[in-house]
């Protein structure tokens, strides 16, 4: 009769855990052979199965940016998978239906360290790095209104670039809107007045009083497309619609009426630019763009030779093309009965103090009449309210209307 010595391998627990990782444990003792071979064997067959294996997309110190980063594992089921780049900040994931791949939501971002590690199902785990080439040109861009600013009802949130952008799709997916009411609204692309790339968000109609608006752009790791670059850093601001004010101003009576919550508060006669002319106003919905206080105005820096050159009081800009409205006590015999002015809406000093004092950044200006050259451009300060809401979706890139580049427009003139 035969015998069969049976060899039981030696019990270390804590060694065991402390080296297998992500390992799945299943080594087969056999009966026959010496006590010290078979020992030998067994733990070397647990030392192969003892490494967790996964793979990375992204590899070596130029890996491609803008690309999301894709963890796989070899064998098993991901449980935990953290990318992280050098200053803490964290890319988070979604897992497939198997477990075994893992996918970053946004993309890995240019000139950045990355660290992966993955756990699997079974508590192992495993690591890897890899960084991204730096880019060869930063797109960066400019937000209005200010970070916890409060602003009037017409304010739109506007974005303009550094660099054109070209994937607008892609940039507008990262704008992400919200408000304390669900206000609704668009995003619209144009060409700013400066010529650079320009995005702003309106919503349908003006905003109600008390709404509170965070922007969240999260554009790093984003390309701009062709002689853009890339965006490198994310960006966050906020503000709060303050009190429900508008301004109408009709060219043909020479008036300026100030409202409030719908309410008349006062009635301004004024003196707009003069018709026929390079000199005439504006017309359309308009925004106070700024509240700039006195200010020298030279007819030269708008094309109108040397008509002026004058210290200006209780300014407040309304379009880049320097259309303002501010105190003009020397066209104080038209105030009320004609435009005689060189584009701007004069008033008198006390007036001009009063309004200047009652409205904020952000309030529209409603000017209508016939004694304008035309309506304001949609890129000229903020034009936008001068569309119809389809027509102001339309110019969303997520919308694939044509145009959406948006319009170039006229130019206007500083007066006084």
């Amino acid at each position: 009769m035969s015998r069969i010595r049976r060899h039981t391998l030696p019990r270390r627990p804590a060694r065991i855990a402390a080296i297998a990782g992500t390992a799945v444990l299943a080594a087969a003792l056999t009966a026959c052979g010496g006590g010290d071979s078979s020992s030998s064997d067994a733990k070397s067959d647990l030392k192969a199965q003892k490494k967790t294996e996964i793979s990375v997309n992204l590899t070596g110190k130029q890996a491609k940016a803008g690309e999301p980063v894709k963890v796989t594992l070899a064998d098993g089921r991901l449980q935990t998978v953290s990318v992280t780049d050098a200053k803490g900040g964290r890319l988070e994931g979604r897992l497939s239906a198997d477990g075994k791949t893992w996918t970053s939501v946004r993309t890995a971002a240019p000139g950045t360290s990355y660290s992966v590690e993955a756990k699997d199902d079974k508590g192992g785990s495993a690591k890897a790095e890899f960084a991204t080439a730096a880019p060869d040109k930063v797109n960066k861009l400019t937000l209005a209104p200010g970070k916890d600013s409060t602003v009037g009802v017409g304010q739109p949130l506007s974005i303009v670039f550094d660099h054109p952008v070209k994937n607008k799709a892609e940039v507008e997916k990262q704008l992400k809107v919200t408000t304390s009411n669900n206000t609704e609204g668009s995003w619209g692309w144009m060409e700013d007045y400066s010529g650079k790339s320009r995005v702003d968000w309106r919503p349908k109609d003006y905003w109600k009083s008390g709404t509170k608006v965070t922007l969240e752009a999260n554009l790093n790791g984003v390309d701009s497309g062709p002689s853009g670059g890339w965006f490198v850093k994310d960006y966050k601001t906020g503000f709060t619609v303050g009190k429900n004010q508008l301004v109408k101003i009709d060219l043909d009576s020479h008036h300026l009426k100030l409202f409030r919550d719908g309410e008349l508060v006062k009635d301004v006669p004024m003196s707009a630019g003069t018709p026929g002319g390079e000199k005439a106003s504006w017309r359309g919905k308009t925004v106070l763009m700024s509240k700039e206080g006195t200010i020298n105005m030279k007819s030269e820096t708008v094309g109108l030779g040397d008509a002026y050159d004058k210290m200006v009081d209780y300014s407040m800009r309304l379009t880049w093309s320097g259309m303002y409205a501010h105190a003009a006590p020397w066209n104080a015999s038209y105030f009320g009965s004609a435009n005689k002015s060189s584009g701007c809406i004069g008033m008198s000093d006390a007036n001009a103090k009063f309004v200047y004092d009652s409205v904020q950044v952000g309030d529209p200006f409603e000017i209508t009449g016939d004694d304008a050259k035309g309506t304001q451009a949609l890129n000229n300060g903020y034009g936008e309210w001068n569309l119809a809401y389809d027509a102001w979706k339309a110019k969303s890139a997520l919308a694939g209307a044509a145009g959406n580049t948006g319009a170039t427009g006229s130019t206007g003139t500083t007066g006084n």
